[in-house]
């Protein structure tokens, strides 16, 4: 990659993808807010006008069925955030971000008595406010301390957190441009250990709720021997539509081992209904999500949400939270919150804003609507993708398999694409992934969750997003049909045609 946006690259510099309409001097500037404001994985290449994962933050005449990966903007919330632009550059940080906890908690049923928000510039950095939760709750009586982690399908949720969920900074940059070493220890952060309990066997296979909690089991045993208090991670919604472990499952955890643990909610896909945000509330869950996959907002942008008794008794933050946050992101009240640089990162509201922009349209929807327009994507994706290309849908897997799921998961789709000729391979699943991309068909990066001659097999994700499902939930239903039948056909053809290049 060429130079990022950072002060030395004018945005009028950028050559941008495929816009969908003419970027004048405004335009052009809120991309430059867009794409700034975090670590190095936001920066956009001088030549393509993309970031890392071949998107953009600004309305492109793409197909695009890729929020389990990144999203684009919607014209609608571009719009939204030009009209935006002046008041959150202009107003203070703070009133900018209580405003969105605000619109959050109104957004999914809860107040302040219920959860505290945290933001942060991507769902890796919001593992370090996981930490920060429990600090307090490490030493006892035993004179042990500190954290052990206790991850799950790390390589599911995303292979930063590695680092992060580890008290240790995680890029060469933080978002508020400090240089850092990757692998070194944030100062002051709480002695953390770490293990990653796999959510897939080493066939692929995704194992089961009853193993994984198994796993979990022997973890906090050894965390408690060692006076150490276990952070223990759940996800709902991987990168292929995982919820792990069952809820009652958490329920019999929390119930043996009592505050000797405390479950931190990966819901950084933000495939999560109001109704089980309320349901890991309730019993003490932290959770973490994003606004720029499922909810359709410009990458990076997250919070948590903390239960408001653990934010209370939490212990001051560490100073190497200096390095990585600024004072606004956490809540008023928050120990240690003075220490953080009192300076304003207006990118990172401006994100928040198109992401809440976005949720508060999805969640107008009545929930029937929703459903008949999951019903129709999934029966299009069947049809015009699985059925003309001879590809298998990757059966999610742990105890509900393909029934019975959360219909939140639903909106995601893994494809097994390693029995096409040119595709055995991840990495040649990659290089397809790359290449429609590139020419204007976007889709969720491959995964590592089947397995083709001992070697991780192709793999493509489709997905759609709460703009998408806006859109469509004012259409009438042959409409949706029919545009969903022809994009799945579109995309068909493209995959076709790739191949077919790449062979002669």
């Amino acid at each position: 990659m060429t130079a990022p946006i950072h002060e030395t690259v004018r945005a009028e510099d950028i050559s941008l993808h495929r816009p969908f309409h003419a970027m004048n001097d405004r335009a052009r500037s809120l991309v430059r807010l867009l794409a700034s404001g975090g670590d190095a994985r936001i920066a956009l290449d001088r030549e393509t006008g993309l970031n890392k994962y071949f998107s953009g933050p600004y309305p492109r005449d793409v197909l695009a069925y890729s929020s389990s990966t990144i999203s684009d903007i919607s014209t609608d919330a571009f719009a939204h955030c030009l009209a935006m632009q002046e008041t959150i550059e202009t107003q203070p940080y703070s009133i900018s971000l209580d405003r969105l906890r605000a619109r959050i908690n109104g957004a999914i049923g809860v107040d302040e008595d219920t959860a505290r928000i945290v933001f942060a510039p991507s769902g890796t950095d919001l593992e370090y406010v996981a930490l920060a939760a429990v600090s307090a709750k490490g030493p006892n009586e035993k004179g042990g301390g500190g954290v052990h982690n206790i991850l799950l399908g790390a390589d599911e949720t995303g292979s930063g957190c590695i680092h992060s969920a580890h008290g240790r900074f995680f890029a060469k940059e933080t978002a508020l441009g400090v240089a850092t070493t990757p692998a070194h220890t944030v100062p002051g952060c709480v002695p953390v250990t770490l293990v990653d309990i796999p959510v897939r066997c080493s066939e692929g296979v995704a194992r089961s709720s009853a193993v994984i909690v198994a796993d979990m089991t022997a973890e906090i045993i050894a965390a408690q021997a060692r006076g150490a208090h276990a952070l223990v991670h759940c996800v709902h919604g991987s990168k292929t539509g995982l919820v792990l472990p069952a809820l009652a499952d958490l329920e019999a955890l929390q119930s043996r081992f009592g505050d000797a643990l405390t479950f931190v909610v990966d819901a950084c896909q933000a495939r999560i209904t109001s109704r089980a945000i309320a349901a890991y509330l309730e019993r003490g869950c932290i959770i973490l999500m994003t606004g720029s996959k499922f909810m359709g907002a410009p990458p990076f942008n997250g919070w948590a949400l903390i239960p408001a008794a653990m934010a209370t008794q939490a212990s001051p933050l560490p100073e190497g939270f200096a390095a990585i946050f600024r004072r606004a992101e956490w809540p008023e009240g928050w120990p240690g919150r003075d220490i953080l640089m009192d300076s304003a990162n207006p990118s990172l509201a401006i994100r928040l804003e198109a992401a809440m922009f976005e949720f508060e349209r999805f969640q107008a929807i009545a929930m029937d609507r929703v459903a008949q327009i999951i019903d129709a994507f999934e029966a299009a994706v069947a049809t015009h993708l699985i059925g003309p290309l001879a590809v298998r849908r990757v059966c999610p897997g742990g105890d509900a398999g393909q029934t019975g799921r959360p219909i939140e998961m639903r909106t995601l789709i893994t494809l097994d694409m390693s029995d096409l000729p040119g595709l055995a391979t991840f990495a040649d699943a990659q290089v397809l992934h790359k290449a429609l991309a590139m020419d204007g068909i976007r889709l969720g990066q491959p995964v590592k969750c089947v397995r083709f001659d001992g070697e991780w097999g192709g793999t493509l994700r489709v997905g759609i997003s709460m703009p998408q499902v806006t859109r469509w939930a004012s259409m009438a239903d042959g409409d949706v049909m029919d545009e969903l039948a022809s994009d799945m056909e579109r995309i068909a053809a493209g995959i076709t045609a790739h191949l077919a290049k790449a062979s002669q």
